[in-house]
């Protein structure tokens, strides 16, 4: 319980920081300002998953296996995110997306060693510290350069995280021979993170051309407020992956999860059109997208659950199999509803996308219970 409580407290306090700056900031700026953000900040959280040869699952678990391959996949995720980084400046013209996106790598890096190390401690500094330099930088960016300073300040937000990162490459040798043997499982892995990074930021870049800025905005609030209703399933999940690869089940917390998830989707459902018009009435098309999005909640635990299990046991093509559906759902139920029904038509893609997602894992388990 101790190292759960570690992460709890470093997830909850983090995202409350993070949440705040991003909640006081819509609070500020227009909705097609607001949606803009989330745009490129899409873009580059999609190169980032394209980049990262060595996955934060995929090193949680070799890492807990004691495989010291860290170093390994850090130097080839960051020469292919260096590579990367010039080719979005060339092409959008804007160095806070290329920084960004080297931000994400080195943090998805510096994480996935410390949750595979079960450095849970070491873990919530390194989180609240970066939470803490988005609130700080991020409003102070914003006052001296408008909404343009947003994204260098979530850039500068992950520094922290090169020390461990630095730390990494001196406690463990680059040998590209651990990758050998591996391939299969790598490659699975990082075809399900891309499948499922895509799928949380895919939506994003269809509906700015699509829809519009404007649309987006409100859409990227309402998926703001989600993610904080998921934030305990997170938090779970970073906990019992590493326990799972080592064969360690903890199937009451999961059944807590579950539980807690369904009276977290009925709190998001009840309480939005209270809390979202009176602080965010610019956002009027907010509150319904939120009541459900939220149901979302429910599928996705399940779906993470799974995920956990799955991965501990090195089955990453179950994992991936299903990531891609659940991709191609959300594409293709975000041009169609979104198209025909606007916010709403996005909502019901986004929860259509998470439930056949955790149909899929749930029939595949019992498949794999039954041989």
């Amino acid at each position: 319980m101790k190292g759960l409580l570690s992460i709890g407290v470093a997830d909850i306090v983090g995202t409350a920081i993070s949440a705040t700056f991003w909640f006081f900031l819509a609070s500020f700026i227009e909705p097609d300002e607001f949606g803009e953000i989330f745009y490129f900040l899409g873009i580059a959280a999609i190169v980032s998953y394209i980049s990262l040869i060595g996955t934060q699952n995929t090193i949680i678990v070799y890492v807990a296996k004691k495989i010291k391959i860290q170093s390994t996949f850090s130097i080839l995720s960051l020469i292919v995110g260096g590579i990367s980084s010039i080719v979005l400046v060339m092409i959008f013209y804007r160095v806070d997306v290329s920084l960004i996106l080297l931000g994400y790598i080195i943090n998805t890096l510096a994480l996935g060693d410390l949750l595979g190390k079960k450095l849970y401690s070491n873990y919530s500094k390194y989180f609240l510290i970066q939470k803490i330099l988005t609130l700080v930088l991020g409003f102070t960016f914003y006052y001296l350069f408008g909404v343009e300073g947003i994204i260098f300040a979530l850039a500068i937000s992950y520094v922290a995280y090169a020390f461990r990162v630095i730390k990494g490459f001196k406690e463990t040798k680059i040998d590209f021979s651990l990758l050998k043997t591996r391939y299969g499982f790598i490659g699975n892995n990082y075809m399900m993170v891309l499948s499922q990074g895509s799928k949380s930021h895919i939506d994003k870049l269809i509906i700015a051309p699509l829809l519009g800025f404007s649309l987006l905005g409100n859409y990227a609030l309402a998926a703001q407020v989600v993610g904080i209703m998921f934030m305990f399933t997170t938090i779970v999940f970073k906990y019992t992956l590493s326990h799972d690869a080592t064969g360690n089940p903890n199937y009451k917390l999961k059944k807590i999860t579950v539980l807690f998830s369904i009276g977290i989707a009925i709190l998001g459902y009840l309480f939005s059109p209270i809390i979202i018009p009176e602080f965010f009435p610019k956002y009027s098309e907010t509150v319904e997208a939120i009541q459900i999005m939220g149901l979302s909640v429910v599928p996705a635990t399940i779906s993470t659950i799974f995920i956990s299990k799955f991965l501990g046991l090195e089955k990453s093509k179950i994992v991936l199999v299903t990531k891609i559906v659940s991709l191609t759902t959300i594409i293709l139920g975000t041009i169609i509803l979104g198209t025909i029904f606007g916010i709403i038509g996005l909502a019901i893609a986004f929860v259509l996308s998470t439930s056949v997602e955790a149909i899929i894992f749930a029939l595949i388990n019992i498949k794999v219970k039954q041989r």
